[in-house]
């Protein structure tokens, strides 16, 4: 079934690499990649291609960098001139117009990184640290116009340690979701799984991730924090600010203790920050224009003392 079956890639990041991945080397044919043009990154600005681009060049198969996907005809006649059977999508970072979800013979089926309903849109990853979630996991969805709504075809759980950052768990599932993926479409075409209509009563909406989404706020419970961090690590960092300089949490782990919200009441071995509730013992952190360092080394480093104030 697989060698016969012709599938349209769409995915940009790192992300839906995995995925592309995995559909190369069980056996789909794939005569087309989209993804988004290539785009300035890094300190120096420097254009560079995304990496979905740089796997399918690595396969030697056709990429198409439209700046857009909504009335473009040239991109429509390239689908139609393919005629595919199913078009596969992983974080593409476009919402795709009826007349391209119409075209392909099976649909147009997405991987997204929660188990829906919960968690429809931008953020699902960051958003279940965010909220302490012991367990998410990833969905195999056919693509309704209405965002992250479809049917959903198959899903799996992972269950999220206490140590994952936004990079760990977006790594985990991005894996879990191509594995997924190549299992799933087997089944789908050949009528052996249903799609099933979501639950739309339990949908839950995530939005993108801002920088000043950020900002601790010292006055929160321990926890809280800790899950920022957790959520915002590695981009956009949770930041607060010490002597008058941004400094970036990347570790840290809730712990009794109390005093003034992000006062410091431990400064010998371990840098202790007082919260709304509880306290923080901070692992690694990073100063402003400086290389990541231990709490340790930090206080050694800025000779903290007790009674010194985060804001």
């Amino acid at each position: 079934m697989t060698k016969q079956l012709k599938v349209v890639f769409m995915g940009t990041p790192d992300f839906a690499v995995p995925s592309l991945k995995k559909l190369f080397e069980a056996g789909f044919e794939i005569p087309l990649v989209i993804t988004q043009p290539d785009r300035p990154a890094g300190r120096g600005k420097r254009i560079k291609p995304p990496p979905v681009k740089v796997l399918a060049e690595k396969f030697n198969i056709p990429v198409y960098q439209p700046e857009k996907v909504k009335g473009n005809e040239e991109l429509l006649n390239k689908l139609k001139e393919i005629s595919p059977d199913l078009i596969v999508v992983a974080a593409y970072g476009k919402i795709l117009p009826n007349e391209i979800l119409d075209l392909p013979k099976f649909g147009c089926i997405n991987v997204h990184a929660s188990l829906l309903p919960e968690y429809r849109g931008a953020s699902p990853i960051q958003s279940a640290l965010l909220d302490g979630k012991e367990k998410t996991g990833v969905t195999i969805m056919l693509i309704s116009p209405e965002l992250d709504a479809g049917d959903i075809i198959s899903q799996k759980e992972v269950l999220i340690d206490r140590k994952d950052n936004a990079q760990t768990l977006h790594d985990k599932l991005a894996n879990l979701g191509a594995e997924l993926l190549v299992e799933t479409i087997p089944y789908y075409v050949s009528g052996k799984l249903k799609p099933i209509p979501q639950e739309n009563s339990k949908a839950t909406y995530c939005k993108p991730i801002t920088k000043e989404m950020g900002k601790i706020d010292w006055t929160l419970p321990a926890e809280k924090i800790f899950n920022m961090i957790r959520a915002f690590t590695p981009w956009p960092s949770a930041y607060t600010t010490f002597r008058g300089k941004r400094i970036k949490l990347l570790e840290a782990e809730p712990i009794e203790g109390s005093g003034n919200p992000g006062e410091v009441i431990k400064a010998d071995k371990e840098l202790v920050i007082s919260t709304g509730e509880g306290a923080l013992k901070v692992k690694k952190l990073r100063p402003e224009g400086k290389k990541e360092i231990s709490g340790e080394e930090f206080i050694r480093g800025y000779r903290i003392k007790v009674g010194e104030k985060f804001f």
